[in-house]
């Protein structure tokens, strides 16, 4: 099944995708230490249930969700907690973390958890296993699953999307799981459609990816539906991955359940069915670390909490000193100011970039050329946007729709006089 993109503008960035979609994702190797901020997720920081000095096992929770919208933490290593304070995280914030330094067998931990048949189980008791094994969307949201999965009533769901496009350059892990995990993603997908009672499934994939095609097609369900999507960025957005497979527009400020969907990482449908077939919490996840000043870009089985330099240390190293480190994709990832900081629920990807990847030119003025207004996915006039925010008109910026930008940064990728207009959206959203 092949659908061309249906969505309204979108670019082409060069996919940097050969370092590492040929490569099978290695197995995880046991940090010594992690750091677990509580906040990894959308919603309301987790609270510790523990304290500094206790011993804590490895797949065992040790920060409680505070809410619906919030969702718990549990331990990546066994060990002891030496302190709980707060901690650089990716998004550049501190927050409030556990610390853990390494004690114990955590494989011999993980013997001892409940597996379950989900065939005799309710959507409620799935929904309850999901919520109790902190999975939230992988795809780089962190949306807590479970709500996503508990839709009010009124808000019949008649089909579920999975998310294989993986639209951001160099990133390739949700590419390998595909090919390598195919069967357990699907019957993470069954769980879903029995939560939410859903007669149709979709998986879809860009053209890009041939492999991930070829693999997904042979274990392909008869209930389930391939959609291969044709290369462009954001395709991975939920609105336009919707768009794009069913024809239908999810309103602004509206969510996809409003359009009877729901659409779920494929990372995030293999989480859900290692947690009700294997009793599996969220302790780690795939994630791509790439660029060309890595002795050995990979594929790699990541443990929640691992600090960016020992992964950097277990993989051999730099051949060349990084430019610049970004966690998550080129497009809307996050430049990271020290290797301290560790990986979280929503880390798809690590890059290191040299200076010659990540070149610079001296911002100009706005020619009006109108290319970001063509290439906005949400349709909003960026520079617009923009002088309001400059001006700190901030109630003119949300009257514009402001709130309906999702950070996709095509715009500031389009723009000839290299504004940084990613930058000025991302901080007048967070002032209003």
């Amino acid at each position: 099944m092949n659908i061309s993109y249906k969505f309204y503008g979108g670019v082409h960035p060069s996919p940097h995708k050969n370092l590492t979609s040929d490569g099978a994702i290695k197995r995880v190797f046991v940090p010594k230490r992690v750091v677990l901020p509580l906040s990894q997720h959308t919603g309301s920081p987790a609270e510790s249930i523990v304290k500094t000095g206790d011993s804590v096992k490895a797949f065992f929770e040790i920060a409680k969700a505070t809410g619906f919208v919030s969702s718990p933490v549990h331990a990546s290593i066994s060990g002891k907690v030496t302190k709980i304070s707060d901690s650089p995280t990716p998004t550049s914030n501190r927050a409030l973390s556990i610390f853990i330094e390494s004690q114990g067998d955590e494989d011999q931990d993980f013997k001892v958890r409940q597996r379950r048949d989900p065939n005799g189980l309710s959507a409620e008791e799935l929904i309850s296993i999901i919520k109790d094994a902190g999975i939230v969307g992988l795809g780089g949201a962190a949306f807590p699953t479970h709500v996503k999965l508990s839709p009010p009533k009124n808000k019949s769901i008649d089909t579920v999307i999975l998310n294989g496009a993986e639209c951001e350059p160099y990133l390739t892990c949700d590419q390998r799981l595909m090919i390598e995990n195919p069967k357990e993603i699907f019957k993470g997908l069954e769980i879903i459609l029995k939560i939410l009672n859903a007669k149709d499934a979709y998986i879809a994939i860009e053209d890009n990816k041939q492999s991930a095609i070829y693999t997904i097609e042979k274990a392909l369900p008869k209930n389930v539906k391939l959609a291969v999507l044709r290369t462009k960025y954001p395709q991975g957005a939920e609105k336009q991955i919707i768009r794009s497979v069913l024809n239908r527009a999810v309103p602004a400020g509206g969510l996809p359940m409003d359009v009877g969907c729901v659409v779920q990482n494929v990372q995030t449908a293999y989480a859900i069915y290692e947690a009700v077939y294997s009793g599996k919490p969220l302790i780690e996840r795939a994630i791509t670390l790439t660029g060309s000043c890595l002795k050995e870009p990979v594929n790699i089985r990541v443990r929640i909490g691992t600090a960016l330099k020992d992964l950097v240390d277990f993989i051999g190293g730099f051949k060349k000193e990084p430019k610049k480190i970004i966690m998550g994709g080129p497009m809307m990832g996050l430049a990271q100011y020290t290797m301290d900081v560790p990986v979280v629920k929503g880390t798809s990807g690590v890059l290191f970039l040299s200076e010659e990847e990540i070149p610079r030119t001296r911002e100009s003025v706005c020619i009006r050329c109108g290319k970001c207004i063509e290439v906005c996915p949400m349709q909003l006039v960026p520079t617009t946007l923009m002088y309001r925010v400059k001006k700190e008109f901030f109630s003119e910026a949300q009257a514009l729709g402001i709130a309906g930008c999702f950070e996709c940064g095509a715009c500031a990728y389009e723009c000839p006089a290299k504004i940084p207009l990613l930058d000025y959206m991302k901080y007048g959203k967070a002032r209003i």
